[in-house]
């Protein structure tokens, strides 16, 4: 029995008031000035409204969801954010970034020991490596899951567990510990009166019956599920029931049986324009009717099964069938037209097919050499990028060396001698003999202004290459570069996370580069009274969040000028691999998200 309609699965979130709101309600929501309570819970409603009908805006709305709830240090919000992020990836089959998110979002609740979000997390993890056909590591995370249900003592979710990991076991052919596992979910499911749940377990249960050959009770099954289906309404998976009927009847031998099914199927499929159905469907009645010996039929269904296939795939092409047909019959009943008037319509079918072959020539001649051309672009392309990649390499590492060279020689070099020069003068103070007040203030003013430039050469040494960067790390070092802005009229809030361990010096210099710019740029240009910088560390990368509410500024038309810093900041990034956005309009502040992968 083909299996044509996939469970995908079944949602954890309960329903609640949010649910309930549309969509435009739930962003005016975000954007008012509720609680963030409120805020992050309308946030993953709009994530589960959009999960499974529009994958892209998942992925919009889940970053803005993300930055949300990462400044309020949500971490269970995070891993459910991530979850439903993962979620969009998988439908879109963009199998490696939905298991990057999946990993990092079962990493923070496991951290957090969170039973309730991490055992569906695990069936979406599992159902992932089902897909790819990774079985063996698909069943051990069922299991994982399986048992956290246990735990929860979740009727619910051990139920959907068995089915999930029960077609894992089918796909190995482990039929009997599928069998067992479809029969525990179906008993589960009747337990708590979840019809919907029975109708897919026996579904199951009869595709394994099938593949016994035991069509009596595969039927029987089948006939149950249908009549739960029938009870819920369900055109879809009442059509497709039907026709799992009518292919088990045909295995059986019952012919009679399986066409009817087979027409009942077409006749729902057909109301509901699934033409796939509708061709499988035809196919299978032109194999009964061949088993009947009736070839006259069978090339009648099977020309029905091909149409419907055709028109699938390409609406015109069935239409151009279509007129070669009715050529074809219209020739049969020509037939007394004479051979000379057949020879011309011949040689004019020669001519039109000679003339077509040489257009495609020339197409594929053209898209060969439009290939060629493309590929030699992209690996000058490819040249220059890795060039530029290298110069800026080059450019930045010598740009450390001459600070850390500059740093180092004012701070060793004109330093120390300015040091010495006022410990020789203040040696002195006792030796002189000052004719007057005035002169001793001058002599003192003289101390002071060396004791100053002794200090502002030791500011100028600490912001060129901080102390607290080579020795304490990159949150220290942003901690002590800000608290040296303390003087300023901007309200400035660092909130950092996970940063106990050193990472990469050339990841902790460049990001104190980039925070000094953007901070500095703030100050500069923002007019803004407070600054938010958040620096999180995760298991594979670091996040860095700055969000200032001053005037912001047009980004496209700042990208195109010049010494506003934004293009320095965007190459520093791509030299670590990490992504940059900025989300910034006029008069209403900016923010910009920053991606290191570690």
């Amino acid at each position: 029995m083909k299996k044509l309609f996939l469970v995908l699965g079944f949602l954890s979130l309960k329903t609640c008031l949010f649910s309930q709101l549309n969509t435009d309600s739930l962003h005016s929501l975000i954007k008012s000035g509720d609680s963030y309570s409120i805020k992050i819970k309308a946030a993953l409603a709009i994530l589960t409204n959009y999960e499974t009908k529009n994958f892209d805006s998942t992925i919009y709305y889940g970053s803005q969801a993300l930055s949300l709830a990462r400044e309020n240090g949500d971490s269970t919000a995070v891993a459910n954010i991530k979850r439903h992020i993962g979620l969009a990836h998988y439908f879109k089959g963009d199998y490696h970034i939905a298991a990057k998110y999946f990993f990092e979002s079962i990493d923070i609740l496991e951290r957090n020991n969170d039973k309730k979000n991490l055992a569906p997390t695990y069936n979406e993890l599992a159902k992932l490596y089902r897909r790819i056909k990774e079985l063996d590591k698909a069943i051990d995370i069922y299991n994982k899951a399986s048992v956290i249900y246990k735990s929860l003592k979740d009727t619910a979710g051990l139920a959907m567990i068995l089915n999930e990991s029960g077609v894992a076991y089918e796909y190995q052919e482990n039929y009997q510990e599928a069998l067992s596992r479809y029969k525990s979910s179906l008993m589960l499911a009747q337990s708590i009166g979840d019809s919907l749940s029975v109708s897919y377990s026996l579904s199951n249960i009869a595709g394994i019956d099938i593949i016994r050959q035991q069509y009596s009770r595969a039927e029987e099954n089948l006939l149950r599920a249908l009549k739960i289906r029938q009870i819920l309404k369900d055109s879809f998976s009442i059509a497709i029931t039907y026709s799992d009927l009518g292919s088990t009847m045909s295995k059986k031998g019952d012919y009679e049986k399986s066409i009817t099914y087979f027409l009942e199927s077409n006749r729902l499929a057909e109301k509901i324009k699934y033409l796939e159905l509708q061709s499988n469907n035809y196919n299978e009645l032109s194999i009964v009717a061949q088993k009947q010996g009736d070839f006259q039929k069978a090339l009648n269904f099977f020309s029905k099964s091909t149409a419907l296939h055709d028109t699938i795939y390409n609406i015109e092409k069935n239409k151009q069938i279509e007129m070669l047909n009715s050529l074809y019959e219209n020739s049969k009943k020509e037939h007394q037209i004479s051979e000379q008037n057949s020879r011309i319509k011949l040689h004019n079918y020669l001519f039109l097919g000679i003339g077509l072959l040489i257009l495609l020539a020339a197409v594929l001649i053209y898209l060969l050499y439009k290939k060629y051309t493309l590929k030699k672009e992209n690996q000058v392309q490819s040249i220059l990028m890795h060039q530029q990649e290298s110069a800026a390499v080059s450019i930045m590492e010598a740009e450390e060396n001459e600070r850390k060279r500059i740093a180092t020689d004012l701070h060793d070099g004109i330093g120390q001698m300015m040091s010495a020069a006022k410990l020789n003068l203040s040696a002195l103070e006792d030796q002189l003999v000052f004719s007057g007040i005035e002169q001793k203030n001058h002599y003192e003013n003289i101390i002071s202004m060396v004791d100053d430039s002794c200090k502002e050469i030791r500011s100028i040494s600490h912001s060129m290459m901080p102390i607290a960067l080579i020795k304490s790390g990159l949150a220290q070092a942003v901690k002590q570069f800000l608290n040296n802005l303390n003087g300023l009229p901007i309200k400035i809030n660092f909130y950092t996370e996970g940063l106990t361990e050193r990472v990469d010096s050339k990841i902790e210099i460049i990001l104190f580069r980039i925070i000094q710019e953007i901070v500095n740029n703030t100050i500069k240009h923002a007019e803004a009274s407070r600054l938010d910088i958040s620096l999180t560390k995760e298991i594979h990368s670091i996040n860095l969040i700055i969000e200032d509410n001053g005037k912001g500024f047009d980004i496209t038309l700042a990208k195109n000028k010049e010494g506003i810093g934004l293009k320095n900041i965007e190459s520093r990034v791509n030299f670590l691999k990490g992504t940059i956005e900025w989300d910034s309009k006029i008069g209403e502040g900016t923010v910009t998200a920053i991606y290191i992968p570690l």
